[in-house]
C-alpha cells in the first residue's frame, strides 16, 4: 500500500464534511461531486499500479507468469489494459467488468472477485494479483492464493 498526499487534488471531492459542510452555494458550485484530474490521474495511475503490483509479486517471490488472474480495480479500461501490458499479463487472464457495471469504486475488486468466482473462472489453487488506486491518492497490490 501507497498513498501520497501531495496528490489529493487528483481525485477528491471538494465539499462535504466538516471541512465544508454543504450549503446551498457549495451545492450551486458543484462542490459536492467527485472531480478527477484525468490525463494526470491516467498517467499517475498507470505507473503506480505497475510498480505496486511488481513490489507485490516480488515480495510474494512469484512472478507474473505465475498469476492465474489479475484482477484489477475496474476504474477505467485504458488502465487496466496499459497496466496488464506493462506487466506482461495478456488480456485472456485480466478479469474485466467495468464495461458492464462502470466504476464501482471500493467495490469493484470484491466484485470482480465473485462473479469470476461464480462462473469458474477462478478456482481454488489459483494465484491472484489483485491492485488498486483511490481518492487522496492511495494505492496497493496484493497476491493470493485462492
Amino acid at each position: 500500500m501507497h498513498t501520497d498526499g501531495s496528490m489529493a487534488d487528483f481525485i477528491c471531492m471538494p465539499g462535504g464534511g466538516c471541512r465544508r459542510p454543504a450549503s446551498a452555494a457549495s451545492i450551486a458550485e458543484g462542490l459536492h461531486y467527485v472531480k478527477m484530474r484525468g490525463n494526470e490521474t491516467f498517467k499517475i495511475a498507470v505507473r503506480s499500479l505497475e510498480e505496486v503490483a511488481r513490489e507485490a509479486l516480488s515480495q510474494a517471490g512469484v512472478k507474473a507468469d505465475d498469476v492465474a488472474w489479475f484482477v484489477p480495480h475496474q476504474a477505467n479500461r485504458r488502465i487496466i489494459d496499459a497496466v496488464g501490458e506493462r506487466l506482461g499479463i495478456g488480456p485472456e487472464r485480466c478479469y474485466v467488468n467495468v464495461d458492464r457495471y462502470g466504476n464501482t469504486s471500493a467495490a469493484s475488486i470484491p466484485l470482480a472477485l465473485a462473479e469470476a468466482a461464480r462462473d469458474g473462472r477462478i478456482k481454488r489453487g489459483d494465484l491472484l494479483l489483485l491492485e488498486s488506486m483511490g481518492g487522496g491518492f492511495t494505492w496497493g497490490s496484493v497476491v493470493l492464493r485462492w
